[in-house]
């Protein structure tokens, strides 16, 4: 994955002027201008350590293919006018498809990470008997889109990412999720089955799964607050509350994928005799909300809007807030002891005003721990939202196919294919 703006923590794009390199100097040259903006030749010339003379072959031939286009001519500068040269968003598209608890996106974005058309489905839980004929009727809607948009556009789809909790069939009983859809999750190759969609199928679409938080960590890092942070925690609220972890700029997955699971943290010591402690998602996930509102016979959904900071919703809403932003704020303590990080980013599927009051009361629970011996980490809004996920699984086959190095931003020991 690339970033969408230039910052000194950032991995720089440098280039070769040997011979054999040309493939990857056009994916130096690509990734310098998503970096930084639209640049002219020399600035780029100067930005990858490649000469005058390779940088403007190199943009005449991405300029042929319509991945670059010229923008209007600088002036008031001493000489010619300099062009500077930037992305064409037409010059290729993605789809990102986020399987979560309860709904279902799927975006189409551009060249330059905009989104250029969403569908969203909404279920009490996901029935695998159903969700991919509802999968396959969304696609092909995108593909037909495309087809509007470029007589060639479905030739520039450069694949499908997935974002997916790892244990989409976990916690049955919290969800109360019938046994055999909880199952049928469990046994579930879902790399396959996306794979197997005819129109992913007719296409030869390469598909790319990732975890839900971190695909939300990655579309953070990519295009949002987080390309101007090294390394940081990332929260994640939905459903149930989850994470992902940045480390040098690299979304780090960790053995299984899994790295930066808060949700799964305990919420107090274990004790010898007795129950496994409550974990963090028990009582940091809008899940809590959600009941909170069912069981005063209010309107659920409230959650995700405006209504929850409004009355009747107020009240169980500033109940949930306390209660939950001690979980999270646990939970940032920990990593911060562990990890020693300066950021933490907090961001979910709600209205940004339940955000800002989330943040708000966590700050006031973090005041609350003892900080001696460890950095406090500053806290930020996230700023991507609802789209997160979605957003980052389809930056996954954008990046894989135009960035200099396929897995720039993910650390893991896994391949991003699987």
């Amino acid at each position: 994955m690339m970033h969408s703006a230039a910052h000194p923590l950032q991995i720089r794009p440098r280039g070769s002027n040997h011979v054999g390199m040309r493939q990857y100097n056009e994916r130096v040259v690509l990734h310098a201008i998503r970096l930084h903006g639209d640049l002219p030749k020399a600035d780029l010339a100067r930005l990858t350590h490649l000469s005058t003379q390779t940088v403007s072959l190199i943009v005449n031939k991405l300029l042929d293919d319509q991945l670059l286009i010229k923008c209007a001519p600088l002036r008031g500068r001493i000489g010619q006018p300099s062009v500077p040269i930037a992305l064409n968003p037409d010059g290729a598209f993605a789809i990102g498809i986020k399987i979560g608890r309860r709904s279902m996106d799927v975006l189409l974005i551009d060249f330059t990470g905009n989104v250029r058309q969403r569908f969203e489905r909404s279920y009490a839980f996901p029935d695998p008997r159903v969700l991919f004929d509802d999968l396959q009727a969304m696609v092909s809607e995108v593909v037909a889109f495309m087809q509007h948009i470029h007589a060639d556009a479905a030739d520039r789809l450069t694949g499908v990412g997935v974002a997916a909790p790892l244990s989409l069939g976990g916690w049955q009983a919290l969800l109360d999720v019938p046994a055999e859809q909880a199952q049928a999750w469990n046994e579930m190759d879902l790399y396959s089955r996306i794979q197997a969609l005819p129109a992913v199928r007719t296409l030869d679409l390469p598909v790319h799964l990732l975890k839900d938080t971190a695909a939300a960590c990655t579309a953070e890092l990519v295009a949002g607050r987080g390309h101007r942070l090294k390394s940081f925690l990332y929260l994640f609220v939905d459903t149930f509350i989850g994470g992902g972890l940045v480390i040098d700029s690299h979304v780090h997955s960790g053995t299984s994928g899994n790295a930066g699971a808060v949700g799964s943290m305990p919420l107090h010591a274990a004790q010898p005799t007795g129950p496994a402690p409550a974990q963090v998602l028990s009582q940091a996930s809008l899940l809590n909300l959600q009941r909170l509102f069912s069981a005063a016979g209010l309107v659920v959904e409230a959650a995700l809007d405006e209504r929850a900071l409004q009355a009747p919703w107020l009240a169980l809403t500033e109940r949930w807030l306390g209660e939950a932003a001690q979980a999270i704020a646990l939970s940032i303590a920990n990593a911060a002891c562990l990890l020693d990080l300066e950021h933490v980013i907090l961001d979910g599927v709600f209205n940004r005003a339940l955000l800002a009051e989330l943040i708000a009361h966590t700050q006031k629970a973090l005041d609350a721990h003892s900080w001696e011996g460890v950095t406090r980490p500053t806290l930020h809004a996230g700023t991507i939202g609802s789209d997160a996920r979605a957003l980052g699984g389809a930056l996954l086959p954008l990046h894989a196919a135009f960035a200099p190095d396929p897995e720039v931003f993910l650390k893991t020991g896994r391949p991003l294919r699987r």
